[in-house]
């Protein structure tokens, strides 16, 4: 399977290379990304294995990658962004939710965190899995196909949560997951306005807020508030 997920053209596979080059030197550096071990692992993952064939072209332009139903994968920027601001280092535990095609974590994992990651649509977390298996040779993320609204009690506590998304409010089951010092991140918006990127970090058994730049990701529908009683 993960053969069939790179093509077998020398100059394709080239063309990718270069854009994935031009990724991080026209895009990510210029503009305020400076972690070595992030622009190294997005200088050395190649983005495309994870997309479906005919969204592949669109790997690396700098926006989100609709994936069907509602989800996309986060735009180079916007991902960067969100890791950047955690400074996760080698060693820690690592949770993704809502991980759709499965980049975030394998960003994460060759920056050489151990990832947990959980997607709730099974098509999904195959082809990440199948991604994973041909970019990462070592130390891959291990996927769960659950209701990322509700995390992976069973692994916490996590020192890093990443939220691959929007939400309008964070459950408070996922910061109860978080060790001492973790960090969760994610994209919170209003439906129709403009999202930024938010930090929540628990220090001495609180939880204190961070709030990042403005960024574009789609709202994820199974994290949306309940719909209360109308009378």
């Amino acid at each position: 399977m993960a053969q069939s997920l790179v093509t077998e053209l020398p100059q394709v596979a080239e063309d990718f290379s270069r854009a994935r080059r031009f990724m991080v030197d026209g895009q990510l550096a210029p503009n305020g990304i400076t972690d070595p071990l992030l622009l190294g692992a997005m200088g050395e993952i190649p983005r495309e294995i994870f997309l479906p064939p005919a969204l592949r072209h669109r790997a690396y332009a700098d926006d989100a990658v609709p994936l069907g139903n509602g989800r996309a994968m986060l735009s180079p920027m916007v991902l960067a962004k969100m890791i950047q601001l955690a400074l996760p280092q080698p060693g820690e535990r690592a949770l993704v939710l809502g991980a759709g095609a499965g980049y975030g974590a394998a960003v994460l994992a060759r920056m050489g965190l151990k990832v947990m990651a959980v997607e709730s649509e099974a098509e999904l977390a195959a082809r990440s899995e199948a991604a994973f298996g041909f970019g990462l040779h070592e130390n891959r993320p291990v996927m769960t196909v659950a209701d990322a609204k509700a995390g992976l009690p069973a692994g916490a506590p996590f020192r890093l949560i990443v939220i691959e998304g929007a939400v309008q409010k964070v459950p408070a089951a996922l910061t109860t997951q978080l060790g001492e010092g973790g960090r969760l991140l994610v994209i919170r918006r209003e439906p129709g306005q403009v999202g930024r990127i938010l930090m929540i970090r628990k220090l001495g058994g609180g939880l204190t807020e961070v709030a990042g730049p403005d960024a574009a990701g789609p709202l994820l529908a199974e994290f949306a508030p309940a719909p209360g009683f109308v009378f």
